[in-house]
């Protein structure tokens, strides 16, 4: 069985809040402005946090599983477009037809790709397969919210009661994982603004990290794998991170080995 976790991270559409607004001839931060601005005045103060179709996404995080194989890595370059993130997320599923696993994947992740795969015109036929084309898609495919081809760790820990939902920070934290290293997701703007795409992409790949071992861990405790494999699994990802070249992996497993 493959699975993909996954995880993405977004900014503002400026431009295309600017359409829908009907604005021109402003600047981008005024443009920012406007946004929250009619997002306060939809949600009567209480949220400046724009829609999710109004969502750019300029990172895409994975760890893949499969075979004897496990390992974490950004889709793309940082020069990719959203188009060609998005497609590579989905061409993904086309080859692998993995097990998705997210946090919060239901409640955000997936409507933004949803919608931005909608605007930007990429085809993702084995995702929205429902039964047409492929006959074991009808009772388990990605659509349905309790079908098995997507695990929205959030949404199935809370019993689907938002009330009950948790951070993925408090929780991996809770479990003795690294949580969040120095960044959180209201820091991604900022850090775009600064151009700094690449911490983004690593903070985005430890989230995936994150949300990876909260999955191994649940898993347990539903009884799909036994201690052994657990620990074998536990073991995997910490090789990887062991023998990765790259410097927030190191940091990662440093935070880990602390808790």
């Amino acid at each position: 069985m493959n699975i993909l976790v996954f995880d993405i991270e977004t900014i503002p559409d400026v431009e295309g809040g600017k359409r829908v607004l009907g604005l021109s001839g402003i600047t981008e931060s005024e443009s920012l402005m406007a946004m929250s601005r009619r997002r306060r005045q939809e949600t009567n103060g209480t949220s400046d946090f724009i829609r999710h179709h109004l969502h750019k996404v300029i990172a895409i995080s994975v760890a893949m599983r499969t075979g004897d194989e496990f390992r974490v890595w950004s889709l793309g370059s940082e020069g990719s477009s959203e188009s060609e993130l998005l497609k590579r997320f989905f061409e993904g599923i086309e080859k692998y037809t993995p097990v998705l696993v997210s946090w919060n994947g239901n409640g955000f992740d997936l409507p933004v790709l949803h919608y931005r795969a909608l605007i930007n015109s990429v085809v993702a036929r084995a995702y929205w397969d429902d039964g047409i084309d492929r006959k074991d898609f009808r009772y388990d495919n990605y659509l349905s919210r309790f079908h098995k081809r997507h695990l929205d760790l959030m949404d199935s820990l809370a019993g689907y009661q938002s009330k009950a939902y948790a951070s993925l920070d408090q929780i991996a934290t809770l479990m003795g994982f690294p949580g969040k290293l120095g960044i959180s997701g209201s820091d991604v703007l900022k850090k775009y603004l600064e151009g700094d795409l690449t911490g983004i992409r690593h903070y985005c790949e430890t989230d995936v990290l994150n949300t990876w071992l909260v999955y191994l861990r649940f898993e347990y405790m539903r009884g799909r794998i036994d201690s052994a494999t657990i620990d074998r699994e536990i073991q995997m990802t910490k090789s990887f991170l062991e023998n990765s070249e790259r410097n927030h992996f190191h940091q990662f497993l440093s935070a880990w080995s602390i808790n």
